[in-house]
């Protein structure tokens, strides 16, 4: 199968697993999918890097916390099953799917984890820049899923978004930082 037919048939059904409702996280998780994908294929170019497996590996990065909430806390590790699983059924080449497993295995900023290529280094860095473009989801998520005050809900965002930042490589961060200082401004 080709990649466009890869990715299609990935977005269509993370749409369709973001649309059920045991999907905790509601449709903003769907959004958060879709920034980390637009960021990861931007990154992928900006730093030479295999843009069919950064964008494979952003589509799966949270297929796990989507299918399965139980999965949240190591969706990193569930995810590159998963998306093992699924990639084989395409026929996908084996050595690609170790890349994609390793950028899905890697991509948690709050998981001390070693990224060595630049396709995880893409990934990660597209995952917490995504923040920035959800942040209607993250209030969604403090604010309707985990029923926190308006003050706590905002200043977990604030924070989040500060750590996010923290945890971009260095030339991810120049990349984004008017981004991230609008994202701010707006949470003032």
């Amino acid at each position: 199968m080709e990649r466009v037919d890869i990715i299609k048939s990935l977005e269509c059904e993370l749409k369709t697993i973001c649309e059920k409702p045991q999907n905790k996280f509601g449709m903003g998780l769907y959004d958060h999918i879709v920034a980390v994908v637009k960021n990861g294929e931007f990154l992928a170019e900006q730093y030479c890097a295999d843009k069919e497996v950064v964008s494979i590996a952003s589509w799966l990065h949270d297929i796990a916390s989507a299918t399965d909430y139980s999965l949240y806390k190591n969706h990193h590790i569930h995810g590159a099953e998963i998306a093992y699983d699924i990639l084989t059924k395409f026929n996908y080449d084996e050595d690609k799917i170790v890349l994609v497993q390793n950028c899905i295995r890697n991509h948690r900023g709050s998981v001390k984890s070693e990224r060595s290529t630049i396709e995880e280094i893409c990934v990660a860095d597209a995952d917490a820049v995504s923040h920035f473009d959800s942040i209607p989801s993250l209030l969604f998520l403090e604010y309707a899923i985990r029923n926190n005050g308006y003050i706590e809900g905002k200043e977990f965002v604030r924070t989040k978004l500060e750590r996010s930042f923290a945890k971009l490589s260095d030339r991810s961060k120049e990349l984004y930082k008017d981004k991230y200082n609008n994202a701010m401004n707006f949470l003032k």
